[in-house]
């Protein structure tokens, strides 16, 4: 027989008997706790960083959203400003200076575009994760589903996305809903 140092205990004999009866094993697991419970939990927590971190990146792309909707708006109302003086008024730097804050706003509005096409992109992607982590549990658990029901389970949407978000639609309508309906560029 061996002796060896074990976490906390003074020291742990193993015997060459490993035939004993699983009930002899000694574990920091609750008796009661069964492997696949250990599993199960494991998952939930997985799911648990998933959606948070899924989250997490909703809320950047929110706020990368509102960022671009004040510059945006910033600049409608500088060339707002300068879009009311009559032509006939306009010097040459009034006008460069229109043709640049259009320019702006255009390059602007492409981004925010890229920053929708982001959004779906991640929004498809994860879609797929959770089909596929069904797919997975249900072979990994199928008695854990039968006992529970069959019924899928419904993901709960977040009071943002129950209402009308900027991230579904494209174009002019991004930039009226995220700018306000007083928009007259583009």
């Amino acid at each position: 027989m061996e002796k060896n140092q074990y976490g906390s205990l003074e020291s742990t004999k193993w015997s060459a008997d490993f035939s004993k009866a699983e009930d002899d094993v000694v574990s920091m697991a609750d008796s009661t706790i069964t492997m696949d419970d250990i599993e199960g939990e494991l998952f939930k927590i997985e799911r648990i960083r998933d959606v948070l971190v899924r989250r997490e990146s909703e809320l950047r792309y929110m706020m990368d959203d509102i960022q671009l909707c004040k510059e945006i708006t910033r600049l409608k109302k500088e060339l707002q400003k300068l879009v009311s003086v009559p032509d006939n008024d306009k010097s040459t730097e009034n006008r460069q200076k229109e043709e640049e804050l259009l320019q702006q706003i255009h390059k602007l509005v492409e981004t925010r575009d890229f920053l929708v096409d982001d959004v779906e992109f991640e929004r498809l992607r994860e879609k797929e994760e959770d089909k596929e982590m069904a797919d997975f549990l249900k072979s990994k658990f199928p008695k854990t589903i039968n006992k529970k029901g069959s019924v899928p389970a419904r993901r709960m949407t977040s009071r943002a996305q129950q209402t009308s978000s900027p991230f579904t639609k494209t174009g002019l309508t991004l930039l009226k809903e995220c700018c306000g309906f007083t928009c007259s560029v583009m």
